[in-house]
């Protein structure tokens, strides 16, 4: 009696926490289009170069034997942006273990068409950046799918169909962000400082144990992230990796009977601030780009086509196909309720890369290569805005259809 309390217990907490994710995500879509929407507007008006001069301005973060100078847009992407994957890994972590990931048979949908989502997208872009003129480091920029941008985009077009699709999307965005993360960590790490990744091994080792420790200060867990962080912003690995490695020591288990664990009070905590302050702030330094000079050959440039038919076309093939290919040999099952041309608007909101795509985009293209950020940011903004339109559109119609045939 007393494990089926508890079981149901988990199985309410687990709801709880997924629905509350889905909520903030879905609210924070919209702020992070206004963010980004202002700095486009700002880039190309007369307060320009106020713009530009503020996420260029350079300040200095010291701390003991810690001294270290960036730019307000580097400061977000390496610092803030840090708390961002913090979060995205904590989700990871709960979904694995409690939510739909837990469940072999729920996984197979989301995984396969997270893999699809990721492999498509990749050749489309080298399909036009293997060739002369081409820049083919820029193909992990289609691999990833804003969350809280496509859940937003869901709710509006489609709040009155099957809840099991805003699940289905959340794991699939959720395991398409794994796998962006694996790709940072494999392809965008340069020179690494050894003492400095042993100095955030062995914080992470630290932070670990104090896990273990049931009463241990939510002081003390905070202390061991911005260590984790500062070592391995000197380490020279990209800070994202230190989010989600932190992320996966937080434990799951509840201090006490009848309370959240230590990781649902993190989430709760963080996820509002992540959501309408952290990636607004991060939209509003990332997507602004001038279209001062811009020439038709920058515009449809490789780089710029091969991001936005990427997202567009690559991420509603790979998703759609895959899943289908998932269903078709028995291995998943559609989302409860949820029907054929739902599945497909879904996949194709997948293309909302956004706030990631840039991420990503950011380092695959040096700071001194001007073209190739302005290229990226052109391509990630169309190709997400085509997705989210294209996407609420065949979910709108759906929506309308379901009520005809009901009334």
């Amino acid at each position: 009696m007393r494990r089926s309390r508890e079981a149901c217990y988990r199985s309410a907490m687990a709801r709880r926490i997924t629905l509350d994710f889905l909520k903030t995500e879905a609210a924070s879509g919209m702020i992070l289009a206004g963010a980004a929407l202002v700095a486009i507007v700002l880039a190309n008006s007369p307060w320009s170069q106020n713009y530009f001069s503020f996420i260029a301005r350079e300040f200095t973060i010291q701390v003991g034997a810690f001294d270290e100078t960036h730019s307000v847009r580097a400061w977000v992407k390496q610092g803030l942006m840090t708390i961002f994957f913090f979060v995205v890994g904590m989700e990871i972590k709960f979904e694995i273990l409690r939510g739909e990931l837990s469940n072999p048979r729920r996984l197979a949908l989301p995984a396969m068409a997270a893999i699809g989502g990721m492999a498509v997208p990749a050749g489309v872009y080298l399909a036009f950046n293997l060739g002369a003129g081409g820049s083919p480091q820029g193909w992990p920029t289609t691999s990833a799918t804003d969350i809280a941008f496509a859940l937003a985009a869901l709710a509006i077009a489609g709040r009155t169909l099957p809840p099991s699709l805003r699940v289905f999307l959340l794991t699939l965005a959720i395991a398409d962000d794994l796998g962006a993360v694996l790709l940072i960590g494999l392809l965008f790490t340069a020179k690494v400082n050894l003492l400095a990744l042993g100095g955030a091994v062995s914080t992470l080792a630290l932070m670990f144990l104090l896990g273990r420790w049931k009463t241990a200060p939510y002081f003390f867990y905070a202390c061991c992230f911005v260590l984790i962080w500062a070592f391995t912003l000197k380490s020279g690995i990209n800070t994202s990796l230190a989010g989600v490695a932190a992320a996966m020591t937080v434990p799951i288990e509840p201090r006490r009977p009848g309370q959240g664990g230590v990781l649902h009070y993190f989430m709760g905590s963080l996820h509002g601030y992540v959501a309408f302050l952290i990636l607004p702030l991060f939209a509003f330094t990332a997507a602004g780009f001038s279209l001062s000079g811009l020439s038709l050959k920058e515009l449809f440039s490789p780089v710029a086509l091969g991001v936005a038919l990427g997202l567009f076309l690559g991420k509603q093939v790979g998703v759609f196909g895959a899943a289908a290919l998932a269903m078709g040999l028995k291995l998943a099952r559609r989302p409860t309720g949820a029907k054929w041309i739902e599945l497909y608007g879904v996949a194709v909101l997948c293309g909302v890369g956004f706030t990631m795509s840039l991420f990503i985009g950011t380092l695959a293209f040096s700071p001194q290569d001007v073209a190739g950020q302005t290229e990226v940011r052109i391509g990630v903004i169309a190709g997400s805005l085509m997705s989210a339109a294209l996407g609420m559109a065949v979910l709108a119609w759906s929506q309308a259809r379901r009520r005809s045939e009901q009334g």
